[in-house]
């Protein structure tokens, strides 16, 4: 069992607290957080539609104001008295003659402004003179608004300041009874203040204000909810929290892990998988099918393979995958699998295989020398001396013919010593094990030796147990040096392998053993292929009268091919 620990001084999964002058004051909630940057959006919002609406409302004054003293002036300024009036202003100088002319306009100018609602309505002289005002102390001074546009007999409006705020006014010309131009009437309405605009707008504004407001809390209370269903009710912080403790503990386990969606792409890798499956640096994102992987690793990541402590052969390595898939709310959200490097493991068992092997050897040849030593004492004991001689005679060269046979083709002293040992032992089950005629082998280096060892010896118990419980089997091996490579052919009398279970039978955990005896150990022909595999070579099987197994194994170790 693997148990794994993480520690973290930062936040933890709990929900923390912040103090402030000992006080325990829990962290804004995401609902709290997104209501208030909806509140924050809402006042912006509002502030600049109002800002747009007071721009928007002095424009359309004045254009409204415009017309509109457009109109009181041009009906002031057609008044047969206004005409009248300016006319004989226009025509004398005397000052009694003038009161007596300007005596009728502030009655009639009054009138208009009182009528028209305008702020103030003056009458000029041609030459700018006011004649009239409401203002009493502005009469005589020279009239501040125009471009001079009304002594061309053409109207004119347009936004003036007459030094206590801006007003829009509008002036027309004043033409006597011939045409001739005789004075100005000048209509203005002063702009209302900003404030003034405001206060006229607030109902609206806090109308508009609270709706917004409303709304906004209302959808920012939904979206948290929604959000904090999503996130299984953690806060920014806790979510934080929980992804620095799942990055921390991907990276502190020795076990490699893998994650997929439902569509098979991969979501997580730390860096025991990326290592030993070499799997590029980009592989988050990208579908298990576009990584390069072997299809046994594949079939386990995406669940073709079922099962517990699966083992697959990559990249040189025995891996043992455990693939779970996890649940979300009673839907497959995805899987994660693990897996564990039992390269050394395996190598480990195998030699504790042959260990077993040399003893039940040694066992077999114990049983064999107690039953000849037996029979000596026997003809001893009937006085047979010749006849003990004899035997004993026989019995050293039978031995010495096979060690003789097996060290005179094979000059490789642990391949051989092996050889004869394995001869030894399957002589009690009635199977023989033979040298081909082409059998020759030079003494190679120790690490070479070492890896025909395993290898020949591997395939060598594999072909015994498939002969198990039969009389008469044969077993063959041939090895010998070809094209810098050392090959290794052992054969066998028994069934052969099932064509369909020819890709399969190098896999871990499942070996011809089963089909024999019904123990699927699979762990000799797993181990050989990885041998080969170290050295660059490869393992093949086929059948041609039983079971043919052929390695090839480089003399210099290249690596994986």
């Amino acid at each position: 069992m693997n148990v794994v620990v993480v520690v973290s001084t930062a936040c933890g999964l709990q929900r923390t607290r912040t103090r402030r002058g000992g006080v325990g004051v829990r962290p804004r909630t995401l609902a709290g957080r997104f209501l208030a940057l909806q509140l924050l959006i809402v006042l912006t919002v509002l502030f600049v539609v109002a800002a747009v609406s007071l721009a928007q409302s002095a424009e359309s004054f004045r254009r409204l104001e415009s017309r509109r003293a457009v109109a009181v002036a041009e009906n002031l300024a057609s008044q047969p008295a206004v005409r009248q009036a300016l006319a004989r202003l226009d025509a004398t100088t005397a000052p009694a003659g003038r009161a007596a002319a300007s005596r009728a306009l502030p009655g009639v100018a009054e009138g208009a402004r009182s009528v028209s609602g305008a702020t103030f309505v003056l009458v000029a002289e041609p030459d700018g003179t006011i004649v009239t005002s409401p203002d009493p102390d502005r009469v005589g001074e020279r009239l501040a608004v125009g471009d001079g546009s009304a002594a061309g007999a053409r109207s004119w409006t347009g936004v003036v300041d007459l030094g206590d705020g801006a007003s829009v006014v509008a002036h027309v010309p004043v033409l006597d009874d011939e045409g001739g131009f005789v004075g100005i009437v000048a209509v203005g309405t002063a702009y209302p203040s900003v404030w003034e605009r405001l206060a006229t707008a607030t109902p609206n504004l806090v109308t508009y204000l609270g709706i917004a407001s409303l709304l906004g809390g209302l959808g920012s209370w939904l979206l948290a909810r929604r959000v904090k269903r999503q996130t299984h009710g953690l806060e920014p912080h806790e979510i934080t929290g929980l992804a620095e403790h799942r990055d921390a503990m991907l990276h502190g386990i020795k076990e490699g892990v893998v994650g997929l969606d439902p569509q098979g792409h991969i979501t997580l890798a730390n860096d025991v998988a990326t290592g030993l499956l070499g799997l590029p640096a980009d592989c988050v994102g990208r579908s298990v099918d576009e990584v390069d992987l072997a299809p046994a690793l594949r079939d386990v990541l995406t669940g073709r393979a079922q099962g517990t402590d699966q083992a697959v052969v990559a990249g040189g390595r025995v891996l043992t995958l455990n693939r779970r898939p996890v649940w979300s709310r009673g839907r497959e959200i995805g899987s994660v699998t693990t897996f564990r490097d039992r390269t050394e493991l395996v190598r480990l068992q195998e030699e504790l295989g042959t260990t077993r092997n040399t003893t039940d050897t040694l066992r077999a040849q114990t049983h064999e020398f107690a039953n000849q030593l037996h029979t000596i004492s026997g003809l001893i004991q009937l006085g047979e001396f010749d006849e003990v001689v004899h035997y004993v005679r026989t019995l050293s060269d039978a031995q010495a013919e096979l060690s003789r046979e097996v060290t005179g083709r094979v000059h490789d002293p642990a391949l051989a010593a092996l050889l004869i040992a394995k001869a030894s032992l399957v002589s009690e089950r009635g199977v023989e094990l033979r040298l081909a005629d082409t059998a020759h082998l030079p003494r190679v280096d120790d690490r070479l030796s070492a890896d025909l060892v395993t290898v020949v010896g591997n395939l060598v118990d594999n072909a015994f147990d498939a002969l198990a419980g039969t009389h008469g089997g044969r077993v063959e091996v041939d090895v010998r040096v070809a094209d810098r490579d050392v090959r290794a052919v052992v054969r066998d009398s028994g069934p052969g392998v099932a064509p369909e279970l020819a890709a399969d039978v190098f896999r871990h955990g499942f070996t011809t053993k089963a089909a024999a005896g019904g123990h699927r150990r699979g762990l000799g022909l797993a181990l050989t292929q990885i041998v080969c595999a170290g050295r660059g070579g490869e393992v093949t099987v086929h059948n041609d009268g039983g079971a043919v197994f052929t390695a090839r194994l480089p003399m210099r170790s290249g690596g994986p091919p």
